[in-house]
């Protein structure tokens, strides 16, 4: 399969660059068996009923984007992907001449940085402070916007680019299928019976890389950190018993759902998933997808094209186009069944 299958054109315009005016006012495009239905975000309560369950990923974008200089004076620029322990992380840098082992960066004006090492495209970089680096990033660091978005993080982007249900700090990038929910919408979903579960999977950087290589089968995908607990598992079980669906909220919670299901059912549990869906793929836990419109030539572009067939996703995403939905982290959102091969 060649990635160019999974190419389109995409007016610029229609990439959002801010968040609607109030949370959840966005189109909803429905896919169901080829059929496609122009909604409303606010149409998702009536397309739910009382045996599903939800599932949320529950990730918190740390403030992950450092800015500041190498000894020799160089600008340099840090986004940190992984927090490792208390005092060290993996980071990609961003400088005019790479830095070395041994060396150091001073960023933000007054946090110093030793480099450990290079792990793959990432620095193994340690924190010199008294405390703990996540605390340190919610001081000194910002907030790492996609790089579609063209303008750095105002005082909006600290809301809107957060759920409202975010609770593990650990991502550098948001589930942003979530960004469309408000505690009004989830109160709702509960008193209709929706269950509401949740998942842990903090997003990497990786997930706005296009696949370079001709072929989809040559990429690597990058490795990301998943928790399931086992109140979701309870719950999702409860679902199939009384006949319910398991609907994934953003391409990261089916990404967690899917990568702790391949030995059979469902496990609580933590994990790293490296997990790289294409067309083919048997999908095990998942039947609905809520997610927002993801890049060309994307490893989350050949993922819905999987869960909702080829064919239906081109010609959905072609509809988008056409009728001018809003693209990417801040803008519309698809609703997707699984299309039964």
């Amino acid at each position: 399969m060649r990635t160019d299958e999974f190419d389109f054109t995409l007016p610029e315009c229609l990439i959002a660059q801010h968040p609607p005016e109030v949370r959840g006012a966005s189109r909803l495009l429905c896919v169901r068996d080829g059929i496609l239905e122009d909604a409303d975000f606010s149409d998702l309560l009536q397309k739910l009923v009382p045996a599903d369950v939800l599932v949320l990923n529950d990730t918190r974008v740390i403030r992950a984007r450092l800015f500041g200089i190498k000894r020799s004076g160089g600008k340099i620029e840090v986004l940190v992907e992984r927090v490792l322990n208390d005092t060290e992380v993996l980071a990609q840098v961003r400088a005019s001449k790479s830095p070395v082992s041994g060396s150091y960066l001073f960023l933000a004006g007054e946090l110093n940085v030793e480099v450990l090492g290079r792990e793959g495209e990432f620095y193994h970089l340690r924190f010199i402070c008294d405390a703990p680096v996540l605390d340190v990033l919610e001081r000194l660091g910002r907030l790492p916007l996609p790089p579609y978005i063209t303008h750095a993080a105002e005082d909006e982007d600290e809301e809107r680019y957060q759920t409202v249900f975010a609770r593990a700090s650990g991502a550098v990038a948001a589930p942003t299928a979530g960004l469309h929910f408000d505690d009004r919408m989830l109160q709702a979903l509960r008193d209709k019976g929706v269950k509401i579960a949740y998942v842990t999977l903090h997003v990497g950087a990786g997930t706005f890389q296009p696949v370079r290589a001709e072929f989809v089968t040559e990429h690597r995908m990058h490795s990301e950190r998943y928790e399931i607990p086992q109140a979701t598992v309870d719950l999702i079980d409860a679902a199939r018993v009384a006949g319910g669906r398991v609907i994934a909220v953003g391409t990261t919670s089916l990404r967690a759902l899917e990568s702790a299901a391949v030995d059979g059912g469902l496990k609580s549990g933590t994990g790293e998933t490296r997990i790289f869906i294409t067309p083919g793929y048997r999908f095990r836990v998942v039947d609905v997808l809520l997610t927002n419109f993801h890049l060309p030539r994307s490893t989350l572009l050949m993922l819905v094209s999987a869960f909702g067939g080829m064919d239906e996703i081109r010609e959905a995403y072609r509809h988008a186009v056409e009728q001018q939905y809003r693209f990417f982290s801040y803008g519309d959102a698809m609703l997707i069944e699984r299309k039964n091969s």
